[in-house]
C-alpha cells in the first residue's frame, strides 16, 4: 500500500476513535436496574386498638349511698358476682316485714285447712243428725195430734224445732262450703297469701336494686365510685369487658377499601410489646364509611390472643392484602410519581433517558409490580436527578437482586 494511503487510513481510524470518545464522554453515567421476577406481597399497615368482646357500662337502678365496692380495675369477675352494694337498711327492714306478713297469711290459710274445715265438717254432721231427729219427732207428734193425743201448741213446738234444725243444717253446709277448696273463705285466704307473697317479692326486688351484680364474666376496665359516694340512676360506676372472642379494631382510610377483604391474614403487634407479634384475620368490614373522618371500621379476629393483650391497648396491624409468587417487579425508588395515577420510569434507549408510562399492580414495601411499560431486560434508571432526554450510559446494568 502506498504510504499516502496508509496515512489516510490511520487518519480515518483516529477520527472514528475521536468521535467515539467524544460521544462517550458526552454521556452521563447512570445507575440502572432491570426488572426481575420474584414473589411480592402487598401489605396495609394500620394502627388500631384491642376491642373487648362486649364493653358493659354498669350503674345502679336506684339512688343511694354506696356502702362498699368489692372490685377494682383489672379484677376478673364471674357472672352474678357482687360488685357494689348501696346502704340497704330500709330495704332489709321492708323485706323482713313482708316475710312476717306472708308467714301470717300462710298460717291463716293453714288454720283454715287444718282447723276450720274439720270443725265445719263436724258441725255439718251434727246438724244432719239433729235435723233427722227433729224430722222424726215432728212426724210422731203430727200423728199423735191427728189422734187428739197432743195439743196444737205441742205440735207447733215440734214444728219450730224442725225449722231450727233445718236452718242450722243450712248454716253448717255454708260454713263447710266456705272453708272447702274453692270456697269463699278459702279464696280469701289464698288471696291474702298471694298479696303477701307479692309484697315480699316487691321488697326483695327493691333490696336487689341496691346491689350491682356482674351480668357476665370478664375484666373490670374502669371504676368510678368509692364507698360513701351518693349515686343516682344513670351514672356509670363500673365498666366491664366481658369474656369472649378478642378482636382488633383498625380504621384504614376509605381509599384502601378496595384492597380489603374478609379472610385476609394480618400480623399484629402491640405498641407496648413491639417485638411480640401474633396472627389475626380480617373478620368484618363495616358496611358504611365514617363521613366525618373518611375511614372505615375493620375488625380482625384473634384466634389465640397472647396473655399480655389488654382491652383498648394500641396495636399496629400489618394486613396482607395481595400476594403474587411470580411478579415482574422494580424497586420502588426506580418509579417516579409512585403515589399518583400516572407513575413512570426512565429507561436507557439509544443513549438517552426516555420516559415510559407504567401500569402498576400490587405494591410491596420495597418493590412494585409492573404490568405494562417495561419488560424484563429493560435498563431502568434509578438516579432521580436524571431528566427525560438526558444523554446517558448505563453504569453496570444488571437484573435487580432481592
Amino acid at each position: 500500500m502506498p504510504r499516502s494511503a496508509k496515512w489516510i487510513a490511520a487518519a480515518a481510524v483516529a477520527c472514528v476513535v475521536a468521535v467515539a470518545l467524544f460521544v462517550s464522554f458526552g454521556r452521563r453515567s447512570v445507575p440502572v436496574v432491570e426488572p426481575t421476577r420474584r414473589e411480592l406481597v402487598q401489605s396495609l399497615v394500620v394502627t388500631g386498638r384491642v376491642r373487648a368482646p362486649s364493653r358493659i357500662e354498669l350503674g345502679t337502678l336506684t339512688a343511694g349511698n354506696v356502702a362498699e365496692v368489692l372490685v377494682d380495675e383489672g379484677d376478673e369477675v364471674r357472672t352474678g358476682q357482687l360488685l357494689l352494694r348501696l346502704d340497704d337498711a330500709e330495704e332489709q327492714a321492708a323485706v323482713a316485714q313482708a316475710r312476717a306478713a306472708l308467714a301470717q297469711a300462710q298460717a291463716q290459710q293453714a288454720r283454715l285447712r287444718s282447723v276450720q274445715l274439720p270443725q265445719a265438717d263436724a258441725a255439718l254432721a251434727q246438724a244432719d243428725a239433729q235435723l233427722v231427729q227433729a224430722e222424726r219427732q215432728w212426724e210422731r207428734y203430727r200423728k199423735l195430734h191427728a189422734q187428739g193425743a197432743i195439743s196444737d201448741a205441742t205440735l207447733d213446738d215440734a214444728e219450730q224445732r224442725l225449722e231450727a234444725a233445718r236452718a242450722q243444717r243450712r248454716r253448717a253446709a255454708v260454713d263447710k262450703a266456705g272453708a272447702s277448696s274453692g270456697g269463699v273463705e278459702a279464696r280469701v285466704a289464698e288471696a291474702a297469701v298471694a298479696n303477701a307473697q307479692a309484697t315480699l317479692e316487691l321488697a326483695e326486688a327493691r333490696l336487689a336494686r341496691t346491689r350491682l351484680l356482674a351480668p357476665a364474666g370478664g375484666t373490670v376496665l374502669a371504676r368510678d365510685v368509692e364507698p360513701g359516694d351518693a349515686v343516682q340512676p344513670g351514672r356509670v360506676l363500673l365498666v366491664l369487658g366481658a369474656r369472649g372472642r378478642t378482636e382488633i379494631v383498625i380504621e384504614p382510610d376509605e381509599r384502601n377499601l378496595a384492597l380489603l377483604a374478609v379472610g385476609q391474614p394480618a400480623l399484629v403487634s402491640a405498641d407496648a410489646f413491639p417485638q411480640r407479634t401474633f396472627p389475626a384475620t380480617v373478620s368484618r368490614i363495616a358496611p358504611s364509611v365514617d363521613v366525618q373522618r373518611g375511614i372505615v371500621e375493620v375488625r380482625l379476629a384473634v384466634p389465640d390472643p397472647p396473655p399480655f393483650l389488654r382491652p383498648d391497648m394500641t396495636v399496629s396491624a400489618d394486613v396482607e392484602v395481595a400476594r403474587k409468587p411470580d411478579a415482574l417487579v422494580l424497586p420502588a425508588e426506580a418509579v417516579h410519581d409512585l403515589g399518583t395515577d400516572t407513575p413512570w420510569a426512565l429507561v436507557v434507549e439509544d443513549g438517552r433517558a426516555v420516559r415510559r408510562d407504567l401500569h402498576l399492580g400490587i405494591r410491596g414495601d420495597r418493590y412494585v409490580e409492573v404490568l405494562e411499560g417495561v419488560a424484563a431486560g429493560t435498563q431502568v434508571i434509578t438516579d432521580a436527578a436524571v431528566r427525560p432526554g438526558d444523554r446517558v450510559r448505563a453504569d453496570g446494568a444488571a437484573p435487580e437482586r432481592g
